[in-house]
């Protein structure tokens, strides 16, 4: 059981932090892509077989700052050594969607005023929003409430913040009442 439990640890830890780590390692070091995945690919490798969290300590700081801290170390070290690690034979690897990462970077307006920290900090926020949006996805598909989640896009993930639409229309777009309206919502926020 406890087996189980550090795998969906590792599991989950590996899904919030894998883009933070990928576009800090890309932005802070100036990696290339290519280098930037072998990197990121074997920092988690490393998080599991050297068992890197053992070392963590909540009282010292934020995970997150922890992590970041790790991958550069691990930079650091890897440019050092001249030696990058290749992709594959018996390390473990990662499915990890690095053109979606590198698609996200072309079209990031990083302004001149953030530092590494709050591009780290924004992207690690990102991250589990959409995590938390996919499971609310297969939450409500799997228990037959898809309108729960269409609501939940339709206003309040709304891109027109000036012209949002009244609970009122909201219910009849959907054909429920303007209190299921309510209630759906707010399910879906919590």
């Amino acid at each position: 059981r406890d087996r189980a439990a550090k795998s969906r640890a590792l599991e989950t830890i590996t899904a919030a932090y894998w883009k933070p780590i990928y576009k800090h390692l890309r932005l802070r070091w100036e990696l290339n892509s290519v280098d930037a995945q072998d990197l990121t690919q074997e920092f988690f490798a490393r998080l599991i077989e050297r068992e890197f969290l053992a070392s963590y300590d909540a009282n010292k700081g934020r995970l997150r700052t922890f992590l970041r801290t790790c991958a550069d170390r691990l930079f650091l070290k890897q440019s050092r050594d001249a030696h990058r690690q290749k992709r594959g034979g018996d390390k473990l690897y990662f499915e990890l969607d690095f053109e979606a990462a590198e698609q996200e970077l072309a079209h990031a307006a990083l302004s001149s005023a953030d530092n590494m920290e709050q591009q780290f900090e924004r992207e690690w926020l990102r991250s589990l929003f959409v995590l938390a949006l996919e499971r609310l996805r297969r939450k409500y598909t799997l228990a037959d409430k898809t309108v729960y989640l269409e609501l939940f896009e339709a206003y309040d993930l709304a891109e027109n913040e000036d012209r949002k639409q009244t609970y009122a229309e909201l219910a009849e777009t959907f054909h429920v009442s303007p209190t299921d309206v309510t209630n759906y919502l707010a399910a879906s926020r919590r």
